[in-house]
């Protein structure tokens, strides 16, 4: 993508983030739907990890080893081909795609206006990944749904300090972790918000 591109792509998710929240939404949850991109999502954690592409790039749904080693050859061409890791957009433009921009947009909307984000697996964590090195504020209204099997998911939850809601081995996208945690989110909150403290109950002062 050009610079120009990338930014585009992002402002068209923070404004998605915005509606829904105008609409009502409380709570924001990510996901993905394609074929082929755990590979930038990949690239994108090694240009900002600094991890081997190795490291980071997993079997996605289910490549033999000789596809996977193209795999990680197409990541280490990308970020050889990418001279300004030190610039997030510029490494976005670079390796990313039009719907990881637009996830990335997605997150910074949902933290701009307040609002909890689920993040879902690998792709959205690289999006996760991206908005955090542009827009370091949003990180406290992000939650990790679950931990994904790809590698670079792993890399993504130990690099930001995130714990995930849930491990359940789960390789899928569109969602399904995120959506899967929400409900354990919505308890959490619930009882942080609405249970009683001993004192409050009157059970602190009584005898053994």
């Amino acid at each position: 993508m050009a610079i120009d591109e990338a930014r585009r792509a992002m402002d068209t998710g923070a404004d998605v983030a915005a509606r829904l929240v105008a609409a009502g939404a409380a709570c924001l949850v990510t996901g993905d739907m394609g074929i082929g991109n755990t590979t930038p999502s990949a690239a994108l954690v090694a240009a900002f990890t600094g991890r081997a592409a190795a490291e980071v790039t997993g079997r996605g749904t289910g490549i033999d080893d000789l596809t996977l080693a193209r795999k990680v050859a197409a990541v280490e061409a990308g970020l050889a081909r990418t001279p300004r890791l030190d610039d997030p957009l510029a490494v976005l433009a670079s390796l990313g795609g039009l719907e990881i921009a637009a996830l990335a947009g997605f997150v910074v909307g949902g933290a701009a206006a307040r609002v909890p984000v689920v993040v879902d697996g690998v792709i959205a964590g690289a999006a996760l990944l991206t908005a955090a090195r542009l827009v370091p504020g949003v990180l406290p209204f992000c939650f990790a749904g679950h931990r994904s099997t790809e590698p670079a998911a792993a890399v993504v939850l130990d690099t930001l300090g995130m714990a995930p809601v849930l491990d359940l081995e789960l390789r899928l996208g569109e969602g399904t972790g995120a959506c899967l945690a929400l409900p354990l989110l919505e308890a959490g909150a619930h009882i942080l918000g609405e249970m009683a403290t001993f004192d409050a109950a009157g059970v602190t002062d009584k005898p053994d």
